[in-house]
């Protein structure tokens, strides 16, 4: 996750180099899952359910691979789902509650075999760069300067967290009212002592 203080200057900077936007801006409501024994969180593991144009369910891997100080690898697998209800009822059967809700917009782009977001979270803006080697992500932080951004290798979650502590904030979701009113400085982001 890069840190982007200004997505206006980063859209350009990706319609320059060529980028194709496709995915216009979009409303995401993701909903974090956790087992009784909390132990998905305390191994890393990911079970998520999002919706925004669509439905997806997805689970993710602890990273496995640590690249260097910016880059991340882990497994990541999707699916489509064609209802959000009954795939909570599912979850539930299985075990799994609802742990914290996170809200966002999101735009798509694609440039150079890698998938782009922008990402407007309720405490900061943030981008991410998918790909399928390391070579093609560096290619990119080149391509696009994106150097001078400082990014973190952890997840939105552990950001909002690190952001909790900081500011005192005694909510669990991270939503758009919920945030409402609240100046985040970037210094809430640094790891936790």
């Amino acid at each position: 996750k890069l840190h982007v203080a200004d997505l206006d200057e980063l859209t350009e900077k990706l319609k320059n180099a060529g980028a194709k936007l496709v995915k216009p801006r979009v409303f995401e409501t993701n909903t974090r899952y956790e087992n009784d024994e909390k132990s998905l969180s305390s191994q890393g593991v990911v079970v998520r359910l999002r919706q925004d144009s669509k439905i997806t369910l997805t689970y993710k891997e602890p990273a496995s691979i640590q690249l260097d100080d910016k880059i991340l690898q882990r497994l990541e697998i999707e699916v489509k789902v064609s209802d959000f209800d009954n795939m909570e009822l599912i979850l539930g059967r299985l075990g799994y509650h609802s742990y914290l809700i996170y809200e966002k917009w999101r735009t798509t782009y694609h440039l150079d075999d890698a998938e782009i977001v922008l990402d407007e979270m309720p405490y900061g803006n943030f981008m991410e760069i998918e790909a399928n080697s390391i070579e093609v992500i560096r290619f990119i932080m080149d391509k696009l300067g994106l150097q001078k951004f400082t990014a973190y290798r952890t997840n939105y979650i552990g950001l909002f967290f690190r952001v909790r502590k900081r500011l005192g904030l005694d909510f669990n979701d991270i939503t758009f009212v919920n945030f409402q009113g609240i100046e985040v400085p970037k210094s809430a982001f640094a790891p936790l002592e």
